[in-house]
């Protein structure tokens, strides 16, 4: 059937069937075309027009186009759309070619393989992940073509699907290729598109023979293929083969393999990640509100990346961290070179996309512009640099290159402003090469020749009106009007008739013509040339740009801490092997920022392994018991990162994760109720915890009935204190679980003060000792506007709650004591509840004594009665 087709439609379906996961990109002349089912798809997903063209048989088939010089646009909708692309070129010179033009698929773009500036987030990586598994082991190897970088992972055990899924929620990838056979693969691929929609998933199918094709990638790569895992070595040799048969390029750039090491930084799961919001608020997944955006003062995106890398990722190591605190020391300090380094820095272009983009063959001169700009700021951030006393300020300082050399040509070689396209010309500058000057001397001289000729024609014909003119479709010609016509002289011959005069061109004018558009036609191939000479210049330096690049980014991090240090009035927190975390007037670094009109009121925190292991925290709710436990998380993770925090003064130490149970939320596309995924959360802490985590836990057990969730809530309690040992914040409004404080040693009560004055509560954001046992929650309805109805009539039950409160409860006593200790009320008498309803710190000296009056005489009635 396909024989009766044209022989370019012929060709099309040739190259069709070896892509046909793909959407074929044809390109014919300025244009890319799609045919038949691609073309469908494209004009639906594109809104573009769909059209038809003759094929060869009866019916046209259905078409579709984008122009050459826009496709970026165009591709960019389609891969967030989740297609994959293939780039089909011409291959061969038509003017050269017999017959059809030869074309090929010269890349593929898929989700994770795109370098397009439309798709790229400058302030976030975009990660391609290849997932393998063999026997109790599972790897990924994960790698971006934008910036070179390399890393892989691997678990083994029962629990190594939720290590995978720890970093594959961290790095966010934006496509995951699963080799066939992984156990559990639908639900790995239904978590990953329920925590990263935006992924791309599919599974690979090795082809047969495929082992011998790539087995030289590794070593090519990475100059060595000395990996003693096995699975690990394969897992990326998979992956830099789809990278090479995607990309179709040498990707040397990706020179360097890194191992994702998890002793070495703190732990995160995707819970803790999304319940502290570090990265994207959990209102509707911006940055606005999280603690990257208040710590975001970077001037670079190679920064504005790595400062991301460096929330994720936590350290352990205190020699590191405190390296890290002596630069955003010295910087805070000398503000005067901060405040230089911030200039010099927002020169600096995205060194390491420019770099890869160049090692693809993908750059453009603007590129090549961008690049000299930020090598020409180099010598005066080396200069800066070059008398700090941080030792880490002083290594990046070495690690910055100034590639002087390689600026020097690119100043003499590329325009200030040079065009989009490399194969048009107008973008080397004048002087650089003599060859390329002379055919611009050529070309640029055709002005002058042309008025001499218009004016020895008009001598020699004697018709003054003629005039010599060119345009793009039928080149360079004499027009004559319609009434000169007949005085035009036999050697003219006629080119074009128009409806008042005709155009005609003679030899020597197409003698001209043809010298004009062949110097054209040279400077754009000598152009082209040179500037590939220069992305080879470029490609030998690579390595070392690299790391340049990674040098800035580091130090446009620390300058950034440094920076917000200055401006938001943060210290630097002493760090100790003594497992203890103590707080002085610390601050929510996020909360603190968004309050307008009310001032932030700090908070200490004291936990440690001995009498404050465990803090339980009691109050209302809107008091600020949630806020002040993700601060505490906060302010660890921050200082385990370098950073400087917002509080008075702080002595901390590292600890290895950080667990949140925050909040509520159901799972529909697994069938979780709210209260299901809680105890997921909490199944999830409780096996992982170690006694140097710090534990988050925010009203365990409130998804089921009262009893129910105290008794879940305690049983918690009781394990992480006597199994886990871990530093533990647990907010409840069981209030009876205050009473554990007595019985268990390393509890201690807090609760968030409150002034009560009538009907009327102010929440004092106050943490202060002691537990209380009311909950304000119809205060809370009052201030939310609930009827004054719903409000009197809520006042009346819970008073008739709180009476009946201690004849329907139990008394909480150790468990060694359990089976001798008596029966009796879980609550406090209701001597004692009046006496902790008391606000002693609001009443005068004439309300003291009344209440205590009354108290003493209460007291001797109970007497009298025993």
């Amino acid at each position: 059937m396909t024989t009766a087709y044209t022989p370019m439609v012929q060709q099309y379906l040739e190259v069709k069937r070896q892509h046909e996961d793909e959407l074929l990109f044809f390109r014919l002349g300025d244009f890319y075309e799609m045919f038949f089912e691609d073309a469908l798809t494209a004009s639906r997903e594109l809104n573009i027009t769909l059209t038809g063209r003759a094929g060869g048989m009866e019916e046209k088939i259905p078409m579709c186009g984008v122009p050459y010089h826009s496709v970026d646009n165009y591709i960019a909708k389609l891969i967030k759309k989740g297609y994959r692309i293939a780039i089909c070129e011409q291959v061969e010179d038509p003017k050269a070619a017999k017959g059809i033009v030869e074309r090929k698929v010269v890349k593929i773009i898929t989700p994770g393989t795109v370098l397009s500036e439309q798709l790229l987030d400058d302030k976030h990586n975009r990660y391609l992940v290849f997932l393998q598994e063999d026997g109790s082991e599972l790897c990924l190897a994960a790698a971006d073509i934008s910036t070179g970088e390399c890393q892989w992972f691997s678990a083994a055990g029962e629990e190594r699907l939720m290590a995978i899924q720890e970093q594959l929620f961290r790095i966010q990838p934006a496509e995951l290729v699963a080799y066939s056979g992984i156990v559990n693969w639908e639900n790995l691929a239904a978590w990953i598109k329920s925590k990263v929609p935006e992924c791309a998933v599919s599974v690979y199918q090795e082809e047969e023979g495929a082992p011998q094709y790539f087995a030289q990638h590794f070593a090519q790569h990475f100059g060595s293929d000395d990996v003693a895992d096995t699975l690990v070595h394969d897992t990326v040799e998979h992956l830099l083969r789809y990278l090479h048969v995607t990309v179709k390029a040498d990707l040397s750039h990706i020179n360097s393999l890194s191992r994702i090491a998890k002793e070495q930084f703190m732990n995160l799961d995707a819970t803790a990640v999304r319940n502290l919001e570090l990265i994207k608020n959990m209102r509707d997944g911006s940055k606005r509100g999280t603690l990257l955006d208040v710590l975001d003062f970077t001037s670079t995106s190679m920064g504005a990346r790595k400062l991301r890398n460096w929330i994720e990722c936590p350290l352990l190591d205190l020699s590191q961290i405190r390296s890290r605190q002596e630069a955003v020391g010295e910087l805070l300090t000398n503000v005067q070179m901060r405040g230089n380094l911030q200039d010099k820095l927002k020169a600096i272009f995205d060194l390491e996309r420019i770099v890869s983009r160049i090692e693809v063959g993908s750059a453009n001169a603007r590129d090549l512009v961008s690049l000299r700009s930020s090598l020409a700021v180099l010598p005066e951030i080396k200069s800066l640099l070059r008398y700090c006393n941080s030792k880490l300020l002083q290594q990046l300082c070495e690690d910055v290159h100034l590639h002087q050399e390689l600026f020097t040509t690119l100043l003499a070689a590329i325009v200030d402003e040079p065009p989009f396209s490399v194969r048009e010309g107008g973008m080397i500058r004048s002087g650089f090469d003599l060859e390329l000057d002379e055919l611009h001397s050529i070309a640029s001289d055709n002005k002058t020749w042309m008025q001499n000729f218009e004016l020895k024609i008009k001598e020699e014909t004697g018709i003054k009106t003629l005039k010599v003119g060119y345009n793009k479709v039928f080149g360079y010609y004499i027009e004559v009007s319609k009434g000169q016509s007949a005085n035009v002289p036999d050697y003219f011959v006629r080119k074009q008739t128009l409806v008042n005069a005709e155009r005609y061109i003679v030899p020597e004018l197409k003698d001209f013509e043809n010298k004009i558009l062949s110097a054209k036609e040279k400077i754009e191939q000598l152009e082209y040339y040179i500037f590939t000479q220069l992305r080879e210049k470029i490609r030998s330096q690579i390595v070392q740009m690299q790391e340049t690049a990674r040098a800035l980014a580091n130090i446009d991090v620390l300058v950034s801490l440094a920076e917000v240090a200055f401006k938001y009035n943060y210290v630097c927190p002493e760090l100790n092997n003594r497992s203890e975390i103590k707080i002085y007037d610390g601050r929510h670094p996020v909360v603190e920022r968004l309050l307008e009109r009310e001032i932030f009121v700090p908070n200490n925190t004291t936990l440690n392994n001995n009498d404050e292991r465990m803090i339980i925290i009691t109050g209302p709710n809107m008091a600020g018991k949630s806020t002040y436990m993700r601060q505490v998380a906060l302010l660890v993770l921050m200082t385990q990162m370098g950073s400087f925090i917002p509080a008075r003064q702080a002595t901390i130490c590292p600890v290895d994760k950080i667990f949140t149970r925050v909040g509520a939320s159901d799972d529909l596309a697994t069938g979780q109720s709210t209260f299901m995924v809680e105890m997921n959360e909490v199944a999830q802490i409780l096996r992982y915890a170690t006694k140097d985590s710090l534990i988050i836990l925010d009203e365990v057990g409130r998804g089921t009935s009262t009893f129910d969730g105290m008794s879940i809530a305690r049983a918690v309690m009781e394990f992480i204190h006597e199994k886990i040992k871990a530093k533990t914040l647990f907010a409840t409004h069981y209030h009876q679980l205050i009473a554990l404080e007595d019985v268990m040693n390393g509890v201690k009560n807090y609760s968030v003060a409150v002034k009560e004055r009538g009907n009327d509560i102010v929440f004092l954001r106050r943490i202060v000792p002691g537990g209380t046992d009311r909950s304000y929650g119809v205060h809370v309805a009052r201030l939310a506007g609930l009827p004054k109805k719903v409000i009197d009539r809520a006042q009346d039950i819970l008073e008739e709650y709180d009476n009946c409160e201690t004849a329907c409860s139990v008394q909480i006593t150790p468990r060694a004591e359990k089976e001798t200790a008596p029966m009796g009320s879980l609550f406090a008498s209701s001597l004692q509840q009046q006496i902790l309803k008391m606000d002693v710190m609001a009443m005068t000296p004439i309300e003291a004594l009344n209440a205590l009056y009354k108290l003493q005489d209460e007291a001797k009635r109970e007497g009298g009665e025993l």
